[in-house]
C-alpha cells in the first residue's frame, strides 16, 4: 500500500470508527440543534471546540472573524479540513414537518437544518484527524479543523484566515456534500447590481413621473434570453445567469417609484471573466446616465465586529484528475472499501473559490450528503455516510507524505 498505510492500519481505522459511531452521531445532532444562521456561529463553534479538546487537539481558538480553529499534530506539512458551520435560516417555520434544529431520524437519515449543508462533515473531520494522530498517519503533518462562516460570502473566511491570521495550509479538504465522491472543482460567480433612477409622482398623475421599474424590464427580459450564448467547459459546464433579487424605492404604494435595483447572479465557467460579464450588462444598458451597473462588494462585520472587505468575485477552479491530492482522495476510497472513488464537481459554490480560485492552494471536496437537499425543508444526511466519511478523513493524511 504505502509506507504508513497497510491492511492492519485499515482495520484499525474501521474498528475505531465503529467504536465511536454513537459519539459521532451524537456530536452531529448537537451541532444541528444549535442555530447558527446569519453568521452567528459562536455557540456551535464552542460545541465543536469541546469535542476537539476532548479528542486531544493541542490548540483550539476563535480567529478574529469568529471562526473556530483546532490544531493537531506538529509536522511541517499543513493539511486543513474546512467545513462551514453556519447555515441559512429556516424560512417559514410552518413549512417544516419537524423541528428543524432537533430534527428527526427516519430510515437511518437525519433530517435537520445544517445536516447536509454543512455540519454533516464536521464530526468526521474532527474525529478523523484525532484518529489519524493516534495511528501515526499525521507524522510529518499538522492537521487543522476550520469551522467557519460561508453562507453570506463564499471564501471570505479562508481569505481572512490566510491574510489576517497568517495560516496558509498546503492542502485543503472541503466538507460540502459530495455524495461521498471526490470533487475537484466548480464554476465561479460574480454578483452584479443594476440600479435605475427615475422620478417620483403620485400614481394618479403618473405621467408626471418616470417609473424606475419600467426602465429595468427590457434589461431583465434580455438577461432571461442570453444564457445559450454564455461560455461552456467540458468539465465545469455551461455558464448561468439569473436575476435573483429586485428592490424598489418609492414614497408610497400610490406613487411612481424613483429607484429600482436588481441583483444578478452570474455563474462563470472557464474562459469567462467577471469584468467582461459586467461589460456585457453595461452594453445591455447602453449609454445612459439613469441606469448604472457595478460588481457588488461585501464589507458586513462578522458577529465579532471583524470587517474584511472583498469584491463579490468568486473564481472558477478545478484540479486535474491526476493531481496528487485528488489521487490521494480516490486511493483512500479504494483502500477502505475496495473501489476507487469517482471524481466530480459541485453545481453550487464553496470556499474553493478562495483556496484554489484565488490563493492557488490545492483543495478537494469530500463529504456526506447531496447538495440537492441544501437549503430545503427536507435537508438531510445519511448517518451511515457521516460515520463512513470519518474513515476517509482519518486515512487521507497518511497518503499525502
Amino acid at each position: 500500500m504505502t509506507d504508513k498505510v497497510d491492511s492492519a492500519v485499515i482495520e484499525q481505522i474501521k474498528t475505531r470508527v465503529a467504536e465511536q459511531r454513537s459519539d459521532i452521531i451524537a456530536f452531529l445532532r448537537d451541532l444541528c440543534a444549535i442555530p447558527s444562521y446569519d453568521g452567528q456561529i459562536h455557540d456551535v463553534g464552542k460545541r465543536a471546540a469541546i469535542e476537539m479538546r476532548k479528542l486531544g487537539f493541542s490548540d483550539v481558538w476563535f480567529d478574529q472573524m469568529g471562526n473556530i480553529v483546532g490544531t493537531i499534530g506538529n509536522g511541517p506539512l499543513k493539511l486543513l479540513y474546512d467545513s462551514h458551520i453556519d447555515t441559512v435560516g429556516i424560512g417559514d417555520p410552518e413549512s417544516w414537518e419537524w423541528d428543524p434544529f432537533q430534527g428527526k431520524v427516519e430510515d437511518g437519515i437525519l433530517f435537520a437544518r445544517g445536516a447536509c449543508d454543512e455540519k454533516g462533515s464536521t464530526p468526521g473531520m474532527i474525529y478523523g484527524l484525532a484518529m489519524a494522530r493516534e495511528l501515526g498517519l499525521l507524522d510529518g503533518i499538522t492537521g487543522y479543523y476550520f469551522g467557519n462562516m460561508e453562507e453570506w460570502c463564499d471564501g471570505i473566511a479562508p481569505h481572512a484566515l490566510v491574510e489576517a491570521e497568517g495560516l496558509r495550509p498546503d492542502f485543503v479538504v472541503i466538507g460540502e456534500p459530495t455524495r461521498m465522491q471526490v470533487y475537484r472543482g466548480h464554476k465561479g460567480r460574480v454578483e452584479i447590481q443594476v440600479i435605475a433612477k427615475g422620478r417620483s409622482a403620485h400614481a394618479g398623475s403618473n405621467f408626471l413621473g418616470d417609473n424606475a421599474i419600467y426602465k429595468l424590464l427590457p434589461i431583465i427580459d434580455e438577461i432571461s434570453k442570453i444564457e445559450p450564448e454564455l461560455g461552456d467547459d467540458p468539465f465545469l459546464g455551461h455558464g448561468r445567469i439569473t436575476v435573483t433579487d429586485m428592490r424598489v424605492k418609492t414614497p408610497s404604494i400610490n406613487a411612481v417609484p424613483d429607484e429600482a435595483l436588481i441583483t444578478i447572479d452570474r455563474r462563470i465557467t472557464f474562459g469567462e471573466e467577471p469584468q467582461a460579464e459586467l461589460e456585457r450588462i453595461r452594453r445591455m444598458i447602453g449609454d445612459r446616465d439613469d441606469i448604472k451597473a457595478s460588481i457588488l462588494s461585501y464589507d458586513a462585520p462578522s458577529y465579532t465586529g471583524f470587517v474584511f472587505p472583498v469584491d463579490k468575485i468568486f473564481p472558477a477552479w478545478a484540479l486535474p484528475e491526476n493531481n496528487k491530492l485528488v489521487q490521494a482522495g480516490v486511493l483512500a476510497g479504494n483502500l477502505l472499501w475496495g473501489k476507487p472513488l469517482p471524481t466530480g464537481k459541485w453545481d453550487f459554490s464553496t470556499n474553493g473559490v478562495y483556496w484554489m480560485g484565488k490563493a492557488g492552494i490545492p483543495c478537494i471536496g469530500y463529504g456526506p450528503g447531496d447538495e440537492v437537499h441544501a437549503h430545503t425543508v427536507i435537508e438531510q444526511v445519511r448517518l451511515d455516510d457521516v460515520v463512513k466519511a470519518t474513515e476517509w478523513y482519518a486515512l487521507l493524511p497518511g497518503l499525502l507524505t
